[in-house]
């Protein structure tokens, strides 16, 4: 059972500040933010039946619930993601993660226009009354925004103190793995693939993720920022400008998003960076492979499909991507797990053809990659939702943290101009930690 009701002097960072200690959830991309935590369901899955399983234990939770309040934005729905791979073991980095995991806040706040709703979720019993429980979640909720408006935590800056910073992938190694890509793509069917690093840093004390979120939130507001906590201090936060799928009905959203390039210290400089990213017959190929690849996965599931003949550029405060916007509509209403199921990995975080990237990276790449470059987002009780593609992102563990960073591999690709591709990506999360500028990636 669900029930909401408008709130005033509410902010989803206070919200969230308020209830460290406890399992938090995250989402912004703008227009919409949610936030939530505490756990009224949990939903988990294994193998290569985890897309399925999720969705048929997302149907039957909601499929009795019992939803008060007018608002549909602040009606309940489920945060969470999957791995990068369906064979996925968690491993020291993601101890508590799972290869799919969903949970349902106990309490839940939702801003739009200028307004805020605050929900909370529960379990009743099949042969409970909803009209004699609804009294009882109505008191809860009002204790609870009575409490959070009563105390709103001013923002953590202090400095942390880094103490150890380590890359797991030495150059030399690096640049032996994508010599032996460049080769297989050169030689055989295999047309490209991505291949990530890592970075493993530790504190004195214990990371303060809120304040890395809203940097994140400052210098990225054109990104999808995102926060999975499905236990306290265990948490993966990142911005990502990559959105896998977003699914309301039978309309269907998504974007072709590949090849790079820094941004300039100009107008004048920018702009001519995008047009040399324009022009690049490296970074187009890139591109064109992953529009390919989303065209092909969406045709049978569609009626029609609107893809850009040419790309655009999409430009974030530390780089600039070539940017396909897809839109299309379902031959019927599916919900978004089935879409997110048929995308993921797109060649743009996995390779094509995607089989042979996919056996690639799990025989080339020395750490997992766990939840990084894997779907992230939210289902409500339709069962349509929003999915990102989880990069620009870290995973940590009360003092230590780990951060992911890419880059797309194709038959010319250069292992340094690479290496260097992936350590401005490594920027977004060192900033967010307070030290992008004093270190050297």
């Amino acid at each position: 059972m669900s029930y909401s009701q408008t709130c005033t002097g509410l902010s989803a960072q206070a919200f969230l500040r308020q209830a460290r200690g406890a399992e938090r959830f995250y989402w912004n991309h703008g227009e919409v933010i949610f936030a939530g935590f505490g756990v009224a369901a949990e939903l988990m899955a294994w193998g290569k039946d985890r897309f399925q399983t999720i969705r048929q234990k997302a149907k039957e939770l909601f499929r009795d619930s019992v939803v008060v309040g007018d608002e549909i934005l602040a009606a309940p729905r489920l945060f969470g993601g999957f791995a990068f791979r369906d064979d996925f073991a968690p491993d020291n980095t993601w101890s508590v993660f799972t290869p799919a995991h969903f949970i349902l806040p106990h309490y839940q706040l939702v801003q739009h226009d200028g307004k805020s709703w605050l929900t909370i979720n529960a379990h009743i019993q099949p042969d409970d009354d909803p009209q004699e429980i609804l009294p009882q979640l109505q008191a809860a909720l009002q204790t609870r925004y009575e409490m959070l408006a009563a105390h709103t935590p001013l923002p953590n800056k202090n400095a942390l103190h880094m103490s150890h910073m380590n890359y797991p992938m030495s150059y030399e190694t690096w640049e032996r793995i994508v010599t032996a890509a460049t080769r297989e793509i050169k030689t055989g069917p295999l047309e490209k693939v991505v291949l990530s690093r890592v970075c493993e840093i530790q504190f004195a004390d214990r990371i303060d993720v809120d304040s890395a979120l809203d940097d994140l939130n400052d210098r990225y507001p054109e990104c999808y920022r995102f926060l999975f906590e499905p236990r306290p201090y265990h948490a993966f936060y990142g911005a990502t400008p990559e959105l896998l799928v977003k699914v309301n009905g039978r309309r269907v959203t998504t974007m072709g998003l590949a090849g790079s390039i820094r941004r300039g210290n100009s107008p004048e400089e920018d702009e001519g960076y995008a047009q040399q990213l324009l022009s690049d017959p490296k970074e187009r190929h890139e591109h064109a492979l992953v529009v390919k690849a989303i065209k092909e996965r969406l045709g049978e599931l569609t009626t029609e499909l609107d893809v850009p003949e040419m790309p655009c550029i999409y430009r974030l405060s530390n780089i600039q991507h070539l940017y396909t916007p897809i839109e299309g509509q379902l031959k019927q209403e599916m919900g978004v797990l089935p879409l997110v199921e048929t995308l993921h990995p797109t060649p743009a975080l996995g390779g094509t053809p995607r089989h042979l990237a996919m056996e690639f990276i799990r025989q080339a790449e020395p750490v997992p990659r766990g939840w990084y470059a894997a779907p992230i987002g939210w289902i409500d009780y339709h069962l349509d939702g929003e999915f990102g593609v989880a990069i620009r992102s870290a995973v940590c563990q009360d003092r230590r943290v780990w951060l992911y960073a890419g880059g797309g591999i194709v038959a010319d690709s250069i292992p340094q101009k690479e290496w260097d591709e992936t350590a401005l990506k490594f920027k977004p999360m060192l900033n967010a930690l307070g030290i992008g500028e004093t270190v050297h990636v």
